[in-house]
């Protein structure tokens, strides 16, 4: 018999309220958290880490505040908007990725 087993993250959304993030100003970032859990057959049972709040932006996909998981982007320090899409590159991106417009 295989079990398949892990510790898998969870992001918990703690307000449904939308807030104004301070990278894009669109008013589209939402407080959660990432929270750890051991599971079975890709199922959250235990609990094992309690993440840090942070808020995170639906627009431009920033993270303001501690707690920015593995594939999320955080808004400090290598970032910064296409001024066509909105869409976060790198600073030393000469084209945007998404839309491929110059930046």
């Amino acid at each position: 018999m295989i079990f398949i087993g892990g510790v898998q993250p969870r992001t918990v959304v703690l307000s449904d309220r939308l807030e104004s993030c301070p990278y894009c100003g669109h008013v589209a970032a939402r407080r959660q958290r990432i929270d750890h859990y051991i599971s079975l057959f890709f199922i959250p049972l235990i609990p094992v880490k309690r993440g840090i709040p942070h808020m995170a932006c639906g627009h431009c996909k920033n993270v303001v505040g501690g707690g920015a998981g593995g594939s999320q982007r955080t808004g400090s320090g290598g970032y910064k908007g296409c001024g066509h899409c909105g869409s976060p590159v790198e600073e030393e991106y000469v084209y945007c990725p998404y839309c491929g417009k110059r930046v």
